[in-house]
């Protein structure tokens, strides 16, 4: 725990933060409130993942061993459904063309579960979440519906970031009632979460109002929140996501994961950090499949929707060096430090800007 102190504090200097610094609106909307100890615990998580990698390679460990030790030989993954266009704009959000895919549009049941069937015969995924907030509740109500139709034997989760008023949400809840696993992120804020509950009994999930140790008492002690979707990028490493599963199972709430386009290293810590939870009751999320590229030798292959646990050395992957020279140099080129989650809109709409939440 001393180096893992002397990490945090090198972190902060590395950043110019003051441990009192006022916190600040996160524009991304994933993480509720910005604050330096956030932002820290990110700076914290990079470094402790490399050093877990280092030293399990080192002693011929894999990273679960060092972790305490795996429960589990494979780690089940949920598939991510997203509303889409068929084709993406002719120009990419950061002024670069966009490989054309062949996945076609989603923008009604249809498409979703077209969707849907295609992530359960490629992968086999067994769970769907799809992420909301997108249309009127009515329509992703009935999206859910035809993927309850479909799929009846599958978990489902609908996700809209936030998107919807409490009202909104309970009608949401209600008109769902026994068909989602849970209800993610319904609508903003503790207090929000918690009248939704309240209300319906629903099962409410979050990675925005719980995503540091501070936001945990407040959360718990409103019944604000029934799972916590974890994710060592915001916590603060491998040991912090353990830490935060024994909070977890302290107070009655389940764990699972969130995900948020991460490449193989990510998907690799993830699953080794996975494996070493007792209690984790529900699939994890991963946008892996959707994305093209990766960074190390040998992706990660997901089979019966799940990921095996590696028992190779380290995190048990390899740095693919040419693919991260490109990426970095792509990273370099377009300046991508500042996140714009509707820079892509813009390209099709130029006058496109994020209606503020919630949106229904």
């Amino acid at each position: 725990m001393t180096a893992l102190n002397g990490l945090f504090e090198l972190a902060y200097e590395a950043a110019g933060i003051a441990d009192d610094a006022a916190p600040e609106f996160d524009p991304a909307g994933l993480r509720g409130v910005r604050t330096p100890s956030k932002l820290v615990r990110s700076v914290v998580s990079a470094f402790e993942i490399a050093s877990l990698d280092a030293l399990g390679k080192t002693l011929g460990l894999p990273v679960h061993a060092l972790l305490g030790g795996k429960v589990r030989d494979r780690v089940d993954y949920s598939a991510y459904l997203f509303y889409r266009w068929a084709e993406h704009p002719a120009d990419g959000a950061l002024g670069e063309p966009v490989p054309a895919d062949d996945w076609g549009a989603a923008l009604d049941p249809e498409g979703v579960v077209a969707q849907a069937r295609r992530f359960a015969a490629d992968y086999g995924f067994g769970s769907f979440k799809l992420k909301g907030g997108v249309f009127p509740p009515e329509e992703e109500i009935a999206a859910i519906k035809a993927l309850g139709k479909e799929f009846p034997d599958h978990p489902l989760r609908l996700d809209p970031n936030g998107g919807w008023t409490v009202d909104a949400s309970v009608h949401v809840a209600t008109e769902l009632a026994g068909t989602l696993e849970y209800l993610e992120d319904p609508t903003p804020g503790v207090e929000g979460m918690a009248e939704v509950r309240r209300r319906t009994g629903a099962l409410l999930a979050t990675n925005m109002i719980v995503t540091s140790f501070e936001e945990i008492p407040a959360a718990f002690a409103a019944d604000a929140v029934q799972v916590v979707l974890s994710d060592h990028h915001y916590w603060g490493g491998l040991h912090a996501t353990r830490e935060l599963a024994a909070l977890c199972r302290t107070y009655g709430v389940a764990l699972s994961m969130h995900s948020n386009t991460h490449l193989g290293i990510s998907l690799a810590a993830m699953t080794h950090v996975a494996s070493v939870v007792p209690d984790l009751r529900y699939a994890c999320d991963t946008h892996r499949p959707w994305q093209t590229e990766d960074v190390i030798t040998e992706p990660h292959v997901f089979r019966d929707g799940a990921v095996a646990v590696s028992d190779g050395p380290g995190l048990g992957v390899e740095l693919d060096r040419d693919a991260v020279a490109a990426l970095h140099d792509r990273w370099r080129r377009l300046d991508i430090r500042g996140r714009d989650d509707v820079a892509a809109m813009r390209v099709a709409h130029p006058d496109w800007t994020q209606p503020p939440l919630p949106r229904w």
